[in-house]
C-alpha cells in the first residue's frame, strides 16, 4: 500500500510525502541528503515496507518538493516536524533515519516538541555535524586553507551539472561512492544528482559549506546510532567518530568498508538491516501504546 500527501512547513513551504507499507506496521522516517529525493531510499522503501510504514519525503528544492530560498538548517528541522505531524498520530513513535543532509536534519530538529514526541530512535547516515568542507578529501590535496577553499566552491557552485555522461558518472563515483560500487549503484546516483534544480543545489551547499550543528548532537537524547562507510569522501570517518563521542546516548557506530557516502544505495542490505535492528529494539520493543486522534 502506498500513498502521497503534501506537508506544509511553518513558513508556508510544500513538501512532497510518501507513505508506503502497512497503515498499523511499525513507522520509519527517511530523510535524504543534498542533491537528492525519496528516490535515493527505493531499496529501504522496498524491503521494508513489507512490514513497516515507511514514510519518505522530498526536502525542500528537491523531488517534488517545491524550491524555495529559505534554506537553512531551522529550515530543515521546520519541515522533518512538518512531516512528522502530517502521517504520524499524536504520540506516536518512529524510528527516523537521515542520510548526509538528512542526518543534518535530524541533528537541527532535535530538542523540539514533534521531535521528541514522536522520535524513538536515530539513524544518522554518512553525515557530519560541522567542518563539512576542511574534512572533505574530494579535492585531492593535502588539508589546508586551499583544500577548504576549493571543497566549498564545489559544494556552492551553481554551475548546472549537464547530462548524465560516462565522465560525468566516473567523477561522480569518484567524489561520492566507493571504489567497488556496482555501475548499476552509479547510474541510479548519477540520475538521482543531476535531477537536482541547480538553484536547489547551489543555496543548500552554501549552507553545508557553514554548517554548525554541535549544539544539536548534544540535545539528540533519543539513542542514536551512527553508520558510515570507511571510503567516505564527503564525511569521512572522522565525522562519525565525533558525532560517536558527542552524543548523549549513542546507539552503537557501523562501519561499511569499502564503502563511499552514498551507503544507502551501496550496502542496501546493511543499512536496511540496521534500520530493522534499531526498530526491533527501540520501537516495536519499548514503545507505549499510541494515543490516536480524537481518541
Amino acid at each position: 500500500m502506498s500513498r502521497t500527501l503534501q506537508a506544509t512547513s511553518a513558513d508556508g513551504a510544500r513538501l512532497h510525502v510518501e507513505v508506503h507499507g502497512p497503515e498499523d506496521a511499525p513507522a520509519v522516517v527517511l530523510s535524504h541528503g543534498w542533491t537528492c529525493s525519496t528516490a535515493f531510499w527505493d531499496a529501504q522503501i522496498r524491503d521494508l515496507a513489507r512490514d513497516h510504514r515507511v514514510i519518505a519525503y522530498d526536502q525542500r528544492g528537491h523531488g517534488r518538493s517545491p524550491y524555495s530560498a529559505a534554506c537553512s538548517t531551522d529550515a530543515l528541522a521546520d519541515d522533518l516536524e512538518a512531516v512528522l505531524a502530517a502521517t504520524l498520530a499524536r504520540g506516536e513513535r518512529a524510528l527516523v533515519a537521515g542520510h548526509s543532509m538528512g542526518g543534518m536534519t535530524i541533528m537541527a530538529a532535535a530538542g523540539r516538541p514533534r521531535f521528541e514526541e514522536h522520535a524513538a530512535a536515530a539513524l544518522l547516515c554518512s553525515t557530519g555535524s560541522g567542518r563539512l568542507t576542511a574534512e572533505a578529501r574530494v579535492v585531492p590535496l593535502r588539508a589546508g586553507r586551499a583544500r577548504t577553499w576549493l571543497t566549498g566552491r564545489i559544494l556552492g557552485s551553481a554551475l548546472p551539472l549537464g547530462p548524465v555522461t560516462p565522465l560525468a558518472r566516473k567523477i561522480l563515483k569518484y567524489a561520492t561512492m566507493g571504489p567497488g560500487a556496482a555501475p548499476h549503484q552509479v547510474d541510479a546516483c548519477a540520475r538521482i544528482v543531476h535531477a537536482c534544480p541547480r538553484a536547489a543545489r547551489h543555496v543548500w551547499g552554501a549552507v553545508l559549506d557553514r554548517l554548525d550543528l554541535d549544539h544539536g548532537v548534544r540535545r539528540l537524547t533519543v539513542p542514536t546510532a551512527v553508520l558510515h562507510g570507511t571510503a567516505d569522501r564527503l564525511t569521512p570517518p572522522v565525522h562519525a567518530r565525533a558525532l560517536l563521542a558527542a552524543l548523549p546516548q549513542g546507539a552503537g557506530l557501523t562501519e561499511l568498508f569499502g564503502v563511499g557516502h552514498m551507503t544507502p544505495v551501496e550496502a542496501p542490505e546493511a543499512v536496511t538491516g540496521r534500520i530493522r535492528e534499531l526498530v526491533t529494539t527501540y520501537v516495536t520493543g519499548n514503545t507505549p501504546a499510541t494515543v490516536k486522534e480524537g481518541a
